[in-house]
Parts: structure tokens; sequence; C-alpha cells
């Protein structure tokens, strides 16, 4: 028997040895109640869930001594009130890790509904996390309907997150959330796509590590250092929003560009669209770092217990796609498009007379070509010469002195710009684009009464493909090189180009991860669905048939970007061309990326693209582009690309099923056997600058609308 004051102490010491232990009873008077928010900002989140896991994290900093580690304790339970614990055990967020701390809790049950806090104690007083709701996937081979939404692309400054809070208030039974890239963006106001406020501003802790871009009153900041990576995730967490869809949902996260640089592939960037290289390879491990930091990723047969971000691979050694299984209805495979990805086929400075096909390589290609189109390429407009011929002395040396004139004129020194004129003006060169620098020299020399420099004859010269003809106009720029490409012209570069070097101009996967892809499409379960940050749908503009557009050259068919999947136009058919090959049934690709809705079919698979959840639509960025070319809002073009984008988008497609460039939201997806139901949400882009967080809910639910459809033998039905 034990007297009544060793009994106690008994008792004390046996639920102190469970507090310890990674099972055990929660004891009532030890649950803790102070507002943790001072010591856990960025609240906490969920991500990866497997049948027997997922990956919790939190970021813990003690601000009265922020240079130490931070000790937490972990409470894991199936019930709200952690009434019964799974899990009980103690971590220490590093000082070295930014305070982030990710713990794979593992021996889960599959298709529960977990609970977890974290806490801090000190002075004797306990500081709890929200608490947070996750959800392990189904058992594979479990029969059961899956329901997840996907949305990409949140850039914070000058934005709301009001599509984020519709999720909340509709209140889904979501197994998880897909976000598909662009989670954060690197930049603090770059004025080509983001919005001022200073309420919703990013600023770096250390400004004199980060990358200055642009000058004068176009300059701005891109991340650049570790601190400044790990501000942006910081920065972006401490919405509330967000913070609670992170602590209601599990997220699977892939990045896409903006986690390191825009438009970036490898560790390459590209702000200054081919003036200088832009190999950056201590920043590009310094954004993974962040990423692997902040994101609930699982690392590759990762143990249980505390993830160390420091251990993950960076590039060039990282490997974040990854595929999950939710019971029978659902594979899921998790691409990475940005981290093996070749450069853009049409480098930033590629000098537009440059040709890149020659008549040998176009030769080859010809025959197979339809008779009009072979006729078209015979023809003067893609006659070339060779520059460097004795005869053409006089007219390279006029045309290396524009380009050095032009190349100083966009900020190069004289020394770079002549290195430059060497490398691009030589060899063979398009009398298209030749003769019109020539007619413009002349125009000068003719008012300063000298001598005109002879125009070169296209009489007897071989015909090929050079960058000007797919819409390269200008020497360093995003025209004509990732954005507004002459379609029928680039697919036939592209095409050639495949195939003169066996496939690499376009090996956009790498081919590890395109066997594995391959594995996943093959799987048994109902549907396999491939995650891509960027969007399978073409986005064609056909303007061959708008007479009323003046300029002849504007009247073709052009890819809006090509740094998306439209760039490999061979290695995406290819990829689909493997899907029918195989007859795997009930394949989808999501995506996002581009800010607008889509749904098409392409080549029979179902596409579905989410917009953007904050940032700049379409719509807007074509608006900024089209009147930045020099059209005015009442022109042709610009009615056409800007006022009447939705239905030039649908008429250039033949697959396209449904398509919105001016709207923000998310889709929600839901399977049911072989039927897949997709819900678009959306809410007008003029509202992302309201904060509808402080509004009545009714508020923002009358401004958002709803379209569904059906997916089912590979068909998209609008409902």
């Amino acid at each position: 028997m034990f007297d009544r004051l060793k009994r106690r102490s008994f008792l004390q010491a046996v639920v102190a040895v469970a507090a310890s232990t990674s099972f055990g009873c929660s004891d009532d008077n030890d649950t803790p109640s102070n507002d943790g928010s001072k010591y856990f900002p960025q609240s906490i989140c969920s991500g990866d869930p497997r049948p027997d896991s997922v990956v919790l994290w939190v970021r813990a900093v003690n601000p009265d001594n922020a240079g130490a580690d931070t000790p937490v304790r972990l409470e894991v339970s199936t019930s709200e009130n952690f009434g019964s614990l799974f899990l009980d055990r103690s971590f220490s967020a590093l000082a070295a890790n930014d305070h982030a701390l990710k713990v794979k809790v593992t021996n889960l049950s599959p298709r529960t509904t977990y609970y977890y806090r974290f806490t801090f104690e000190t002075g004797g007083q306990k500081y709890t996390t929200a608490t947070g709701r996750t959800r392990t996937a189904p058992a594979a081979g479990d029969d059961v309907a899956v329901k997840f939404a996907f949305a990409s692309c949140q850039d914070y400054i000058g934005r709301y997150y009001n599509a984020w809070q519709r999720l909340l208030q509709l209140d889904e039974d979501l197994d998880f959330v897909v976000f598909l890239g662009d989670y954060v963006y690197e930049t603090t106001g770059d004025p080509s796509f983001q919005s001022g406020g200073d309420t919703r501003a990013v600023v770096f802790s250390e400004p004199e590590k980060a990358l200055k871009v642009g000058v004068g009153l176009t300059a701005f900041f891109a991340a650049n250092s570790l601190s400044n990576y790990r501000d942006l995730y910081k920065t972006l967490r401490t919405d509330k929003v967000i913070q609670k869809v992170h602590e209601r949902y599990p997220f699977i996260v892939i990045w896409d560009d903006h986690e390191f640089s825009d438009d970036s592939w490898g560790a390459n960037a590209t702000y200054l669209d081919g003036r200088a290289p832009e190999l950056q390879l201590e920043r590009k491990q310094n954004s993974e770092r962040a990423f692997f930091e902040y994101i609930p990723l699982d690392a590759a047969n990762a143990a249980e217990g505390a993830m160390d971000p420091a251990a993950a691979p960076v590039y060039p050694n990282t490997l974040v796609y990854r595929d999950f299984e939710f019971g029978k209805a659902l594979k899921l495979a998790v691409a990475d498009y940005r981290t093996f990805r070749p450069d853009h086929p049409i480098p930033e400075d590629a000098y537009p007379g440059k040709v890149a096909v020659p008549a040998q390589l176009l030769g080859l290609a010809l025959p197979t070509l339809p008779a009009q189109v072979q006729a078209l390429l015979q023809t003067e407009t893609f006659a070339y010469v060779d520059i460097d011929a004795a005869e053409n002395a006089t007219q390279k040396a006029v045309l290396q002195g524009v380009y050095v004139q032009q190349a100083m004129g966009a900020g190069l020194t004289q020394e770079e710009a002549s290195a430059k004129a060497a490398f691009w003006v030589k060899g063979g060169q398009s009398l298209f684009y030749v003769n019109q620098v020539l007619t413009a020299v002349n125009t000068g020399r003719a008012a300063a009464q000298l001598p005109l420099i002879p125009l070169l004859s296209a009489a007897g010269a071989p015909r090929g493909l050079a960058y000007v003809h797919m819409g390269k106009a200008g020497l360093f720029g995003i025209q004509g090189s990732r954005y507004i490409v002459v379609k029928p012209i680039y697919d036939l570069f592209s095409a050639l180009t495949y195939r003169a070097s066996a496939g690499a101009s376009e090996d956009v996967l790498g081919q590890a991860q395109q066997a594995w892809l391959q594995t996943q499409l093959r799987a048994t379960n109902t549907w396999k669905i491939v995650v891509s940050s960027v969007s399978m749908t073409s986005m064609v503009f056909d303007l061959t048939q708008k007479p009323d557009i003046g300029e002849a050259t504007l009247r073709q068919a052009f890819y809006f970007s090509v740094d998306q999947w439209d760039g490999f136009p061979t290695k995406k058919q290819e990829l689909l061309k493997f899907v029918r090959d195989n007859q795997v049934s009930n394949a989808m690709f999501i995506s996002g990326d581009i800010h607008a809705s889509f749904a098409s079919e392409e080549s029979g698979v179902p596409t579905l693209t989410a917009p953007a959840i904050t940032s700049g639509s379409i719509k807007e960025l074509a608006g900024l582009a089209v009147i930045g070319a020099g059209y005015a809002p009442n022109s042709p073009i610009y009615r056409y690309v800007v006022t009447e984008l939705n239905e030039s988008l649908m008429a250039s497609n033949p697959g396209m099923r449904y398509v919105n460039g001016d709207a923000h939201g998310f889709v929600v997806m839901e399977l049911k056997g072989s039927q897949a139901l997709a819900s678009y949400h959306l809410i007008p882009s003029s509202e992302v600058a309201k904060d509808y967080s402080v509004r009545a809910d009714g508020d923002l639910a009358a401004k958002f609308t709803r379209v569904d459809f059906r997916i089912e033998n590979g068909t998209i039905t609008k409902l």
C-alpha cells in the first residue's frame, strides 16, 4: 500500500515517462491553452500523405532567444481534443534550419484523420499552435472515392488569398490539396507583373545579399541568398488565410520556376534575356534549401522522426518527382518540369538573321510536308547566304557594326558586344533579315550622301529557317524566344532539331524521370493523373485569317508561351503518343503556371489547368505585353489577343473545351469510379487586391462562380 503522498509522486512519474514516449495518454490538466502565435508565427502544416505516414511541419522560434534551438513537443491524436495520443514526443527546431522543423510520422492507419499540435514551454507557461488536421491516404486496393483540390501561383505582393478563403468557406471534405508550383515569387516588386502595396510587401532582412535587377524606377530585388529565400516563405506564411488552409488539409507540393527564378531552367535564370550568362548554382541551391525547410515534402525513403532539410540533396542532385497512391482510385505522378529540362530552344540572345535549320537539314523534312508548305519554304523569304564568303565581307562588317551599336544600347560594353557580334553574325544568315538591316543602314547613308551598301541577292541561294522566321525581331528579349513564337515554323524547327540531336533538344524530364513517369502511367489504378507544373494545353493565337491586322508578319499562328509544354512540341506529342500506344485508360494531366483556366483534350488526353490563386491573369499580362509592343487598346491585335482572348484561344485549339483567362481560383476534383468530376471555382481578377477576410462571408461567396465538368473515357463534358 502507498500512502497518499507517495502514490501521487508515483503517478506523476508515470505521466512524465508516458510524455517522453511515442505512445501514451494525455493528462487533461496538462493541456496547453496559451496562444502560441508569438512562438509559431507561421503556424503549422502537413504534407505528402501516404497510407501509413505524413509529414508535419512547424516553425518554432523564441524571439527572446532567437539564436538558440527551440525545444517543442509534438502531439498527434485521432481525436480533436487529444483525449488519447498516438504520438507524444519532443523535438528541437534548429536555428540552423531557420527554426523550421519537419517530422515524418509513421505507422499510421490508412484513410484516417489525425489531429496534431506543437507546444513550446517557457517561464513556466506552455504555448501551443493551432490544432492541425491531416488525413492519410487509403490503403492500396481500397475502392473508395478520392477528392482533392489543385491550385497554383500565389503571388503575395499587393494581393489577397480570397481563393483560399473561399475553399475554407466551402469546407470540402478533401483528401489533400495539390499545389502546382510558384508557391512563392522570388522578386520584391517586378514591375512587369507585380503590383505594389505597403500592406502586402516582401522586405528582405538582408537586402545587400539580394540581386538587384533593372535600373531606375523599374529596378527590383530578387532573392539570392538563403536568408532572402527564407524571407519569402516566412512572409507569405504569416497570412492567416493560408495558415488556416494548411491547418485544414495536407498538401502535395511541386515547384515551378518562381521558387527559384522566373522562366528558369536547371540553375539558369533569364532576367537578362541573354545579355550575359545567368548560371547561378549557389542561388539555385539556396532556393532549394529554403523550399525543403518550409515545404512538408517527404524526401525519398526518409526515416521516421525529424527530417534534416540540410541533408536533402540539392541541384544538380535534386529528386523531387514522386508518386502517391490513393487506394484503387488514383495513382498520382508528381513530375518535375524545371530541374532537368534544357534551355529554351530559341535563345533569348539569338540573332534574328542566324540560320537555325540549314538547307541540308530542312531537306530531310521537305518531302514529308504538304505541297503548299514545300512551295512556301522554297520562296525567297527563306533564302540565306554564307555571310563569311569573301564577296560578302562588306555586308558582314556592316551587320556586325550595327549589332555592336544595338548591343551597347542594350547595356553591353563594347567588348561584350563585339564578342557577341563575332559569335552570332557569321555563317548562314537570312536574306529576309539581312537586307532589312542593310536597307535601314542605306537610308541613313543616303541622307548623309554616302555610297550605299549593296543588298545581297537570293539568286541560287539555299533555303533554311532562321530565328527571324520564328518571330525573333530583336537582339535580346522574350518575344520570339520564350513568348509569341510563330507556331508552324517553330514546330518544324523543333522536330528537325529533335531529330538531329537524338532527342536531347527536348529532353524535358531527363531519362530517369521519363522512365519513372512511364511506369506510373502503366499503373493499374483507375485514374493515372500526372501533375505538371506547366500546362499541357496548347495556347495558340491563329491570326492567319484576320485581314484587319495590317501587318502581314502578324497574320500567322503564334504560340503564346514556349516556356511551357508548347516549347517542346515533339516531346509533348511523344508523351501523349505513349499514353495512346499503351492504351492507358483514364490518364489525365493537371497543371498551373499560366494564370488561366483551361479544359482541353490534347491528342485525346484530358488536360485541366488551374487558374492562379492571386498572380496576374493571363489577360492582364497579355494586355501589358501588347501595349508594351506599341499597339493601342483599340487596335485589331489588342482585340484578338486581349479583349477576345478566350474566344481566340478556343478557336485556335480544336481540343479546347473551356477557357477563362481573367479569373483567379482553384479546382476541386472528385474521382468516382471511371468518372471524374471537376469544379472550377472562379473569382474575377478585379477582386484580388481586396481583402475579403475582413468582410462578411456572403460578400466573398457572391463574387465566385462555379463551372463543372465531367471527364470520362477521355472526353471532357461541361455540365
